[in-house]
């Protein structure tokens, strides 16, 4: 976003949300309150099973904190402001605080592509080098995979950010719940082209690339598993990357079908919709589908709920 001195100076934005119904907003304000809540315990819960308990201090479970921090973060960069709007008259955010949260959602959602791209090679790994899994997947890989997933985000945003702007000539309504670049990019009155196809190509790295990587990697593992000839190994190598493949499906499906459709083709409720899913909803489940599927996860958790209740 950029301002013209030549133009009205905006200040701040008005955001219209999902209802102008006091008594939806209501309903809203509890629904969100409550999906914040288990995203922040549950996504909690996962980082701190896996720092106590040894049996998790592997490589999956150091990329599946990474992704529960980094969900804890998605959420709280939008649900706390979309919660006081619910309670608000006239919702209101400053241009300062506007910016900051757009870009800071899309760098956080440019993340967890990435990391899980860096999550299925990791069950390639497991899948098929079993014997060579922490050999060829050493702390120092895994921090590098990690370094690399959250430092080319940043670098991602940090450039459009500063070399492509738009003027935004004194319409400041936004046919959202947060600052959405979409939602915000549709009040600007100069030529966006440069935004779009800088986007474009973000979308290209980061969603795209990402998404063939994963389709490749997961493709081999299938191989992979049927040859293998004991059913109860195939069986734990599906076990293994289901609860992966659920997550990726419905990241990867929502944001792509957000991003990578032609802006006159997409709706303000629609775009509205599709970021609840893969900005509140999405977070929230993957600590549940994690955990209900896995069996280290369900042991780590009552141990360390045993352990508490022998203390006290």
């Amino acid at each position: 976003m950029g301002r013209n001195d030549n133009e009205t100076a905006i200040t701040e934005f008005i955001l219209l949300g999902l209802s102008s119904n006091p008594h939806t907003k209501l309903t809203l304000f509890g629904l969100f309150l409550l999906i914040y809540l288990i995203t922040a315990v549950g996504n909690g819960l996962l980082i701190l099973l896996a720092v106590v308990d040894p049996h998790l201090h592997t490589p999956m479970y150091f990329f599946l904190g990474n992704l529960s921090f980094l969900d804890i973060c998605y959420t709280t960069s939008s649900i706390p402001q979309m919660l006081a709007h619910c309670l608000s008259v006239r919702p209101t955010m400053s241009y300062a605080r506007c910016s900051a949260q757009m870009y800071i959602s899309l760098f956080l959602g440019m993340t967890e592509c990435l990391l899980l791209a860096m999550m299925s090679y990791d069950r390639w790994v497991a899948v098929c080098n079993p014997l060579r899994y922490m050999l060829i997947m050493n702390r120092k890989v895994c921090i590098a995979m990690a370094t690399f997933s959250w430092g080319s985000s940043f670098l991602l945003i940090l450039v459009p950010s500063l070399t492509t702007q738009a003027s935004l000539c004194g319409h400041n309504i936004i046919d959202h719940f947060v600052c959405e670049i979409q939602a915000v990019l549709t009040l600007a009155c100069s030529d966006t082209r440069s935004n779009q196809a800088l986007m474009s190509a973000t979308s290209i790295f980061t969603l795209l690339l990402p998404f063939g990587f994963i389709v490749v990697t997961y493709g081999r593992i299938i191989v992979a598993v049927l040859k293998m000839r004991s059913t109860e190994n195939r069986n734990k190598a599906f076990s293994t990357c289901s609860s992966h493949l659920m997550v990726v499906a419905i990241f990867y499906g929502t944001a792509m079908s957000m991003y990578l459709q032609p802006p006159a083709k997409s709706s303000s409720d629609k775009g509205k919709y599709i970021a609840i899913f893969y900005g509140t909803i999405t977070p929230m489940l993957n600590p549940l589908i994690y955990s209900l599927r896995n069996k280290d996860v369900k042991q780590a958790f009552w141990k360390v709920a045993g352990r508490k209740r022998y203390h006290s």
